[in-house]
C-alpha cells in the first residue's frame, strides 16, 4: 500500500464532482495484466488495509452493465454486482488506494482519480495512465510535473473529451492525447485563472462546463462558455465541493464555508431555507435533491444526517431512522430507485424508500 500524502490527510478530514490544445502528445500506459488479486468476494463491504474510523466512501458510480463502484480514501475500489463485493487496490494495479473521482466512459471503461494520478479498468485489467506528456518542452514560466498527483474531478463532456481535475493543472483526453486546458491560445483567460485543485465539473444542459475550485486555489466558480473561463464567488466561498443540475436547470454549488447557493440562469442566489445542510448533493430521478447535514464547527464530522429536499418540503433521515451515520460524504441512486450512501469508516448503507440496510463491516 503506497503512503498518502499529507495533502490528502488533510482533506480526508475536511473535504465532504471543448479542450482541443493541439499539442503533440503521447499517452502513456503502464499495464497491469489481468489479475485475480482483488479481494472478495464478499457478502459485505469489508475493510482489509488497516485503514481508521477517519476514512470514507468518497465517491461512487453505477456502470452500464449495472454493477456499482464505491470508492475509499484508504481501502481502494470496491465493485457491487448485486450479490457480492469485490475489493481493488494497489495489488491489482491502482495507482493509490485514495480514491477521489471516477468515471465511466462511452466506451464502457472506468476512470478511478486516485491521490497518485489516474488508474482505468478496461473490464480486463487496470492500468495507470500518465499525464506527464501533457506539459510541452519549453512552456514558460511552468515546469512539467510527475503526471502523479492527486484527481480530484473527472468528466466526460457531450463531444466525449475526459475532463481531469487535478493538484496541478486541469488536463483534457481526446481519446489518443492529454492536453493542459490553459494552453489553448482560442481561449480568453483574463482573470489568469490556474484551475488547480478543480473539486467538482459538470456539463449542463446547454453545454456550459462548470467548475468547483478547491482549497488553496480558492477560484469559487469557474464557467467555460467555449470563449472564455471566467470566476466568481457569488456565496463569498473560493471552495466549491459539489455542482449539480436539477429537473428545472438551475445549477446548485456546495460551498465549503458558505453553504449551498444556485444559479437560475441570470444570477446566482443563496439558499437560505435551510442552513444546516452541508456538501454532499445528488439529484434523483424524481428530481428531489439530497444534502447531508452540515459540519459541525471544529470537527471532521457533519450533524443532521442527510435530507430530501422535492422543491417543498423537506425529509429528513437519521440513525433514528436507521441511517448507519450522520458523517455522509457521496450518495448515488442506482438504476432501481436505491439511494446508495457512502459514510465515515467506508460505511455504505442503502435506502429503498422505505428502510435502510447496512452493507458495510
Amino acid at each position: 500500500m503506497k503512503i498518502i500524502s499529507a495533502f490528502s490527510l488533510i482533506l480526508i478530514s475536511i473535504i465532504a464532482s471543448s479542450c482541443s490544445a493541439q499539442v503533440n502528445t503521447k499517452v502513456s500506459d503502464e499495464t497491469v495484466a489481468e489479475s485475480h488479486h482483488f479481494i472478495g468476494p464478499n457478502a459485505k463491504l469489508r475493510k482489509t488495509l488497516g485503514t481508521t474510523e477517519h476514512q470514507n466512501i468518497h465517491c461512487s458510480l453505477e456502470d452500464k452493465a449495472g454493477n456499482l463502484w464505491f470508492g475509499t480514501t484508504g481501502e481502494g475500489v470496491y465493485r457491487y454486482d448485486g450479490k457480492e463485493f469485490a475489493q481493488f487496490t494497489t495489488a491489482d494495479g491502482l495507482s493509490n488506494n485514495s480514491i477521489w473521482s471516477i468515471l465511466e466512459d462511452k466506451k464502457g471503461n472506468i476512470w478511478f482519480g486516485t491521490d497518485d494520478g489516474i488508474s482505468m479498468y478496461d473490464g480486463k485489467s487496470i492500468s495507470e495512465k500518465s499525464l506527464s506528456s501533457a506539459y510541452p518542452i519549453g512552456l514558460s514560466g511552468a515546469s512539467a510535473p510527475s503526471g502523479k498527483n492527486p484527481v480530484w474531478s473527472l468528466m466526460q463532456d457531450k463531444s466525449g473529451i475526459i475532463w481531469i481535475g487535478t493538484t496541478a493543472d486541469l488536463y483534457c483526453y481526446d481519446g489518443k492525447t492529454f492536453t493542459r486546458f490553459l494552453d489553448q491560445a482560442t481561449i480568453a483567460n483574463d482573470q489568469n485563472l490556474q484551475l488547480k485543485y478543480v473539486q467538482c465539473m459538470l456539463e449542463d444542459r446547454n453545454g456550459t462546463i462548470w467548475l468547483g475550485s478547491g482549497p488553496i486555489a480558492g477560484e469559487g466558480v469557474i464557467r467555460l462558455d467555449g470563449k472564455s473561463i471566467v470566476s466568481s464567488k457569488p456565496n463569498g466561498d473560493g471552495w466549491i465541493r459539489y455542482i449539480v443540475e436539477d429537473k428545472g436547470g438551475k445549477i446548485w454549488f456546495s460551498g465549503r464555508n458558505n453553504g449551498i447557493f444556485r444559479y437560475d440562469g441570470q444570477e446566482f442566489n443563496k439558499f437560505t431555507e435551510k442552513t444546516n445542510i452541508g456538501a454532499a448533493m445528488m439529484v434523483d430521478k424524481t428530481g428531489n435533491i439530497w444534502f447531508d447535514g452540515g459540519e459541525k464547527q471544529g470537527t471532521i464530522e457533519s450533524e443532521s444526517g442527510i435530507w430530501c429536499y422535492d422543491g417543498e418540503s423537506y425529509k429528513n433521515f437519521t440513525a433514528e431512522d436507521g441511517l448507519l451515520t450522520s458523517s455522509v460524504w457521496s450518495m448515488l441512486e442506482d438504476s432501481e430507485g436505491n439511494i446508495w450512501i457512502g459514510s465515515r469508516n467506508c460505511g455504505l448503507s442503502r435506502y429503498d424508500g422505505e428502510n435502510f440496510l447496512t452493507f458495510s463491516e
